[in-house]
C-alpha cells in the first residue's frame, strides 16, 4: 500500500494525542473518509473541525469502546454512513492504577483490561469480515506496548492488558495468512513510554528516552503501509526483547533492574486525577 488515498480510515481514541495525529496523516494522504471514535465529545468535535478545515471528509462518533454494545451500534452506523472500513487503527488505551497490584481498585483493573485488550477485539471483529471480502489492500493496526513484551513492576494490570493485545493481534495476523487473506495485513506496535502525558512521572530507562508522538506515528504509518507484522520502538526495546528472551529469569531480572526498567514506574503520576 503506497498511501490511504481513496480508502476509509477509522481511528479510535482519535480526539487527541496519537489518535489525532493518525487521523491527520489520513487526511493528508487524501483518505476518502476519516472516521473518528472517542469518548470525549468536546475534544472530538474540536479535532473534527481542524481536520475538515484541512480538507478532510470526517465522520465522528462518541463511543465508549469498553462497551461491546456501543461498539456494535457505532460500527453499524459507520457502515451505513460511510461504508466499509479499509484501514483500522486501534489506538484507544488507558493507564489506570498506581502502585502495586494488590492496591489497585477492581474498577481500574476492569477498565484497563476492557479498553486495552477487549476493545480492539470487539472493534476488529466488526470490520474484519468486510476487509476479508474486499479486493482492496486493507490494514489493521493495534497500538500495544513494550509492556506487552516485558514485565514492569507497578504496572501489572496494564502489562496484562498489553500482553493480551499483543498476543491477540499477532494471532489474527497469522490466521489471515493461513487462510490466504494476504491483502489484509495486521501490524502490532509495541512502543515504550510515549510523551502524551499518559506516562507523566515515569522514569528514564538506560538509553531509552521518552518517545515523541510524531516519531511514533511516522514509524507506525510507514510500517502499516508496507504491511509489516510488528514494530517495536525504540531499538533498545528490541534489544531487550532479544536479550531477555534467552537469559535465565534471575539474570534477566538483574539486567532489567539495572537498566531502569523495573523502577520506571516508581514515581508515575499520569494525567493526574
Amino acid at each position: 500500500m503506497k498511501s490511504v488515498a481513496g480508502k476509509n480510515v477509522l481511528v479510535t481514541g482519535a480526539a487527541q494525542g496519537l489518535g489525532k495525529l493518525f487521523a491527520t496523516r489520513a487526511v493528508e494522504e487524501n483518505a476518502a473518509a476519516v472516521v473518528l471514535w472517542d469518548v470525549n465529545e468536546a475534544k472530538l468535535k474540536e479535532t473534527a473541525v481542524e481536520l475538515e478545515a484541512a480538507g478532510g471528509t470526517v465522520h465522528t462518533y462518541v463511543v465508549d469502546v469498553s462497551a461491546a454494545q456501543q461498539v456494535q451500534d457505532a460500527a453499524a452506523s459507520v457502515r451505513a454512513d460511510v461504508g466499509d472500513v479499509h484501514v483500522l487503527i486501534n489506538n484507544a488505551g488507558i493507564v489506570r492504577g498506581n502502585g502495586y497490584f494488590w492496591d489497585n481498585a477492581v474498577s481500574d483493573i476492569e477498565a484497563t483490561m476492557t479498553i486495552n485488550a477487549l476493545a480492539p477485539m470487539y472493534i476488529t471483529r466488526e470490520f474484519l469480515p468486510a476487509m476479508i471480502a474486499s479486493e482492496q489492500e486493507c490494514r489493521v493496526v493495534t497500538i500495544a506496548s513494550s509492556a506487552g513484551l516485558t514485565s514492569v513492576p507497578r504496572l501489572a494490570a496494564y502489562c496484562g492488558s498489553k500482553w493480551a493485545a499483543t498476543g491477540w493481534s499477532d494471532s489474527v495476523r497469522l490466521e489471515l495468512e493461513k487462510a490466504g487473506h494476504k491483502h489484509v495485513r495486521v501490524t502490532t506496535v509495541c512502543p515504550t513510554y510515549i510523551n502524551t502525558g499518559m506516562f507523566d512521572g515515569a522514569q528514564g530507562i538506560l538509553f531509552t528516552p521518552m518517545l515523541e508522538q510524531d516519531d511514533v506515528v511516522a514509524d507506525t504509518w510507514r510500517e502499516m503501509l508496507k504491511g509489516g507484522p510488528q514494530l517495536i520502538l525504540p531499538w533498545t526495546s528490541r534489544l531487550s526483547k532479544a536479550v531477555t528472551g534467552v537469559l535465565p529469569v534471575k539474570i534477566r531480572d538483574i539486567w532489567l533492574d539495572r537498566t531502569g526498567v523495573y523502577d520506571s514506574m516508581a514515581k508515575f503520576t499520569g494525567h493526574g486525577k
